[in-house]
């Protein structure tokens, strides 16, 4: 019997961490440490409120069924959590949605507006569940590169007019994955503008909301005047809350972006677990007191990379946010290329910038997943990088 994949599944690319941990495990057989910075999972164990909450109720006989479309003690916790800290006003019950990961909701939420040959606006460099989504509902991507003298914020004043006019959607990831820029009030204003003009969705991406390091938080788009007629944000409880094994996010925004994708979810899926629910719900109740925690540790290591970096020759992108350090090294070789022989040469894992989009070539990604410690390792083992046949300098 012939077994062949469908046509669709051209558009899924092997993915690099496998490629990564099976080089860092065949180092690691020889003896070598290894620091790995790539896959942007927590290394922070959930609050004990969250975790003690998940256990109690995962005991209780009644907690098995299916939750459909969310429980309204989580949708109520997202929309309170929403008004303490970014003074956005939801409707719990028609305004929010919530979701197994954020992953799921960026890949499936195209399917829900999108149409055959649709123009969907990326950026380049981005997170690749994007491209995913948009391949996936057939759409087609733009892409807006992301570059310094933007900030690193996209330019929809490059945005040709006819291309404008047929876009669908718009994918914003602020602070983002890969490149951790900030936005302002001004930046959203003119996202807002952009789309009423052209009639077009926006899709924020706010995964690393609580990822900031001093200052204020960074600006929830649904804060911005006129947000909510044009668009939703994502959220995830994976990263601010160390929850990515319990697969649970949210949507919120428009109520008619809501009631459409709540259709499709329905012919998807029946709800995640309710325990999940109720822990990711105890942990927006007390979001406060758990990111702060966070946000101390996550300076630390932010610091300590960023200056590491500089000490030894490499240009990090300034940021004052996200979970992540976007940083071009300072050797004459592909960045797939490189990051392979940094795991031979130094036993330091990191992720390829071009994986993310053209623009990325010659960066590397590195996540902030590792304690101060091990971070201060990372840069003295890339310090000793040495000459490879002529394409490395130190």
């Amino acid at each position: 019997m012939k077994i062949e994949p469908s046509l669709k599944m051209s558009i899924f690319q092997p993915a690099i961490f496998t490629e990564l941990k099976a080089a860092a495990e065949a180092k690691k057989a020889t003896g070598a440490e290894l620091v790995d910075l790539s896959l942007g999972s927590p290394d922070l164990p959930p609050d004990e409120k969250v975790r003690r909450v998940l256990s109690e109720q995962s005991l209780l006989a009644s907690t098995y069924g299916y939750t459909l479309g969310g429980t309204k003690r989580f949708h109520e916790a997202v929309a309170n959590y929403y008004e303490r800290r970014s003074g956005v006003t939801l409707d719990p019950k028609t305004e929010v949605i919530q979701t197994m990961g954020s992953q799921e909701g960026l890949v499936h939420l195209p399917l829900a507006f999108c149409n055959e040959g649709d123009i969907v606006l990326t950026t380049n460099p981005a997170y690749v569940a994007y491209e995913a989504g948009i391949k996936l509902a057939g759409a087609v991507p733009y892409e807006m590169p992301l570059r310094a003298e933007n900030g690193f914020l996209p330019d929809l004043d490059a945005i040709p007019e006819d291309i404008a006019r047929k876009a669908k959607l718009l994918i914003l990831n602020l602070p983002g994955n890969p490149v951790p820029a900030l936005p302002d009030a001004v930046f959203f204003d003119k996202v807002v503008a952009f789309a009423k003009k052209h009639n077009i969705l926006v899709l924020h991406d706010a995964a690393y909301s609580e990822y900031y390091f001093k200052g204020d938080s960074p600006i929830s788009f649904l804060s911005t005047p006129g947000a909510m007629d044009v668009g939703v944000e994502i959220n995830s409880l994976s990263k601010s809350f160390s929850l990515a094994g319990a697969r649970i996010a949210y949507i919120v925004g428009n109520a008619e972006i809501i009631r459409i994708f709540k259709e499709l979810k329905l012919n998807l899926d029946y709800g995640t677990f309710g325990p999940i629910q109720e822990a990711a719900a105890t942990a927006l109740d007390h979001a406060e007191e758990i990111t702060d925690r966070l946000r101390k540790e996550f300076s630390q290591r932010h610091k300590v990379l960023m200056d590491g970096l500089a000490e030894i020759g490499w240009t990090a992108t300034p940021s004052n946010g996200g979970m992540f350090v976007w940083a071009k090294y300072p050797f004459d070789m592909d960045d797939k290329e490189f990051v392979f022989k940094a795991i031979d040469e130094c036993g330091v894992v990191m992720v390829p910038g071009s994986i993310f989009g053209s623009e990325g070539a010659g960066y590397v990604r590195l996540a902030l997943i590792q304690d101060v410690e091990a971070l201060q390792k990372a840069v003295e083992q890339l310090s000793k990088l040495y000459r490879f046949h002529g394409s490395l300098t130190v």
